[in-house]
């Protein structure tokens, strides 16, 4: 079942976390993700959104997801991200609607 990840970043060192920008794709089409959206400014229905970032990705199954993470490829990169940001990240899983 599809999967999805939404990830809400604060980014505090825009020079490094390019380095892990310009890495990501590389490390990410593989394992056919598909990158949604990437928006530094959503619109906030309820609540607060208290980050710099909110990134929507989709892969074709948690497991999937969980071997890109773990991949070393993405392993070597996200160290990047861990020096330039701090992150908030779920994985969920697709709804299947009940056959009616």
């Amino acid at each position: 079942m599809t999967a999805y990840v939404v990830a809400k970043l604060t980014i505090t060192d825009r020079n490094t976390y390019a380095h892990y920008g310009n890495g990501f794709m590389a490390a990410f089409t593989p394992f056919g993700g598909r990158l949604l959206s990437v928006d530094e400014a959503p619109e906030v229905i309820e609540g607060e959104w208290r980050c710099t970032r909110t990134v929507l990705l989709e892969f074709p199954s948690k497991d999937v997801m969980r071997a890109w993470y773990a991949s070393e490829a993405y392993q070597n990169l996200v160290q990047h991200r861990f020096a330039a940001s701090t992150a908030d990240i779920v994985l969920l899983e697709g709804f299947a609607p009940p056959a009616a």
